[in-house]
């Protein structure tokens, strides 16, 4: 039975809070809380993250005009709260569904978020654009990021801050979660921030300011400096003034009376403000506060007990394949190592950490820097594996190009959800590194099928050691194959034939082969007989398997879990090039849709894009011109 919720009931929107008591301002969170809670135990999702800002949300929403003032949660994982206080509890039970509401900030689902975020450290670099464009427009709004410790392991925010000097009126709440407050050390703190971010003392300090103007500039940067550090020696964040900023802080982040009086502070100051609160993840829940993880990802749970709900024992997750045959070629090769960044359980890569503590590099949310460490590991001898989930590594892009490609480095990547990735949508798919690696010269592409063949491509990228590799691989488990006692290396740049045909071929790049063999089913079932065929790889490409199936047949059909511009048309330069296009061939590239598609279930997001084995023999049936149907592949 839900908690009951009597004051939470009254609030339409934020504007509803604004003239709440404290003590109204603490029972309203009480009740933002056990909504939040209540919610997710039903969809499942990220929880620690928002229960460890029930109260800043609250405070912000009460202390700030939004959505007039404008609020950048970064990342956006820890927005549920937010969303239940801006119109959308009703809908929380949809969280991550199809047709439901995002898991992270959304410019089209609502006019409180102005700003979509699923990738850390954007938050500053966005307000400081929304901030520019008040100022432009002579407009006196608010604008407010809040962003956590951990994103500031990423570059991007520091160069916002750096940047953040210009723009004046400007607030960066810094969520700390991975800091401790003892008591009385935590009302000390509140009480300071309080002075220092309160109009008495912003007066004396301007005051101050026109004092030292009248001295000779020695002494003025002088006094500049006692002021600072002196500050700084109390309360921290000499670093954040060095950036430009007003520092203000440690207070704790769960403490309404002392955040309420702190932001109203703060949204009188006139230039760039960095309130820093400390937090708990999975704060006033006790299963989350006591787990190692704080319940940051959790599927569908019992709200009593804590308790998770048991998905029925399946094959082992192509993430926990990888990190098995990776711990295999690191036993066997003494140089081999593992980097990744601020992800060891999402790519398995704790599961290397536990065998080789010592060769396990996990260096924050640092894409770029993760990818130049790798570089100047291998330029030095040794074999980095880089794990980035396929998403991210686009932040690293230039490295990759820069600092591995074009210096011919051996960096080894392993790109974990590959194509559509379903309840966590367009913004960590990994629909788009066939291209963009595949586009890089000296590159090798794979793909793996099943997790037998991914464990042969982390053997194979192990043996490469003259230029880069990457492999790609999806979310989810695998077809619960029975993995080979040695993971036998593949020959570079060669296929494989699954099934021969004669009528049409379906080439397959990676896990889209049991759906290809659907379709060559199905197709048989119409009386027309089909080949199918496992690329493996995207670069180099297996010419002589792809000009044979031209020759032999009367249309080849080209599949892969990933944008256009990939593995298709990398296929049809490479018939065209070689003359196999001037004789006829007929040919469908089927790819993901040109759009950014919405979380669902994984099946039917690729049910949607036709590329399920409905969707492939459409495609077939389309090139040999046996049916009505769409050139994408989709009936018409």
């Amino acid at each position: 039975m839900p908690n009951p919720t009597p004051l939470l009931d009254k609030v339409l929107s934020p504007a509803d809070t604004r003239d709440f008591s404290l003590a109204e301002l603490k029972q309203l969170a009480q009740e933002v809380r056990a909504e939040t809670i209540e919610s997710v135990s039903v969809t499942g999702g990220h929880l620690g993250a928002g229960l460890g800002v029930v109260e800043l949300t609250v405070a912000l929403h009460h202390v700030f005009e939004t959505p007039r003032d404008i609020l950048i949660w970064d990342v956006g994982h820890q927005a549920y709260p937010h969303k239940i206080l801006t119109g959308r509890r009703d809908r929380m039970k949809t969280l991550r569904q199809g047709g439901g509401l995002s898991g992270f900030t959304k410019r089209a689902e609502s006019e409180y978020d102005p700003f979509g975020a699923a990738h850390a450290a954007t938050s500053i670099s966005a307000a400081l654009g929304f901030a520019a464009a008040r100022n432009a427009k002579g407009e006196d709004n608010k604008v407010i990021a809040v962003i956590g410790d951990g994103s500031l392991s990423a570059g991007m925010a520091y160069e916002a801050m750096n940047n953040a000097e210009a723009h004046k009126q400007l607030i960066v709440v810094l969520n700390d979660n991975d800091m401790s407050i003892a008591p009385p050390v935590g009302s000390m703190s509140a009480y300071l921030a309080r002075v220092v971010s309160g109009g008495g003392y912003q007066s004396l300090r301007n005051l101050g300011k026109k004092v030292a103007h009248a001295l000779p500039k020695s002494l003025q940067e002088a006094a500049r400096k006692a002021e600072e550090y002196t500050r700084g020696m109390v309360t921290g964040g000499t670093f954040f003034e060095e950036l430009g900023f007003h520092y203000v802080g440690p207070i704790d982040g769960h403490d309404l009376g002392a955040l309420v009086p702190v932001l109203k502070n703060a949204r009188e100051i006139d230039r760039p403000v960095l309130v820093h609160v400390v937090t708990q993840k999975g704060k006033g829940y006790a299963p989350a506060e006591n787990a190692a993880d704080k319940y940051h990802g959790v599927v569908k749970f019992n709200v009593v007990t804590g308790e998770q709900a048991k998905a029925a024992a399946g094959p082992p997750s192509y993430t926990k394949v990888f990190a098995q045959a990776l711990v295999k070629e690191a036993e066997k090769d003494d140089r081999i190592v593992a980097i990744t960044a601020a992800m060891p359980s999402g790519t398995g890569l704790d599961i290397f950490e536990k065998a080789f503590p010592k060769r396990m590099f996990d260096v924050g949310i640092a894409e770029q820097h993760a990818v130049t460490f790798a570089a100047g590991m291998a330029a030095d001898g040794m074999k980095p594996f880089c794990a980035i989930y396929s998403t991210f590594l686009q932040r690293g892009y230039d490295q990759v190009v820069h600092d591995v490609a074009i210096q011919r480095l051996p960096v080894r990547f392993a790109m974990d959800r590959a194509g559509l990735v379903g309840a966590d949508g367009p913004t960590h798919a990994g629909s788009f590194d066939v291209g963009f690696m595949g586009a890089l010269p000296g590159m090798i592409l794979m793909a793996a099928a099943d997790e037998v063949e991914l464990a042969r491509m982390v053997a194979t990228a192990a043996e490469i050691d003259d230029r880069p590799s990457a492999f790609r691989y999806p979310r989810g488990e695998g077809l619960g194959l029975e993995m080979p006692a040695v993971n036998e290396p593949l020959e570079i740049g060669k296929g494989r034939i699954v099934r021969e045909g004669t009528s049409v071929a379906i080439i397959s790049f990676g896990t889209r082969l049991g759906e290809s063999l659907k379709a060559a089913d199905l197709l048989a079932a119409r009386g027309l007989s089909a080949t199918v065929a496992d690329a493996r790889f995207a670069k180099p490409l297996d010419i002589d398997l792809i000009l044979r199936l031209a020759r032999e047949h009367e249309a080849i059909v080209t599949v892969e879990e990933g944008a256009m511009g990939g593995f298709g048309a990398f296929v049809l330069q490479a018939l065209a090039e070689h003359g196999a296009l001037d004789r006829g061939l007929k040919i469908r590239t089927l790819a993901l849709p040109d759009v950014f598609q919405d979380q669902d279930k994984p099946d039917l997001m690729y049910a949607q894009a036709g590329l399920d084995a409905d969707g492939i023999v459409a495609g077939a049936l389309s090139a040999l011109g046996l049916d009505n149907v769409s050139t994408a592949g989709r009936r018409a």
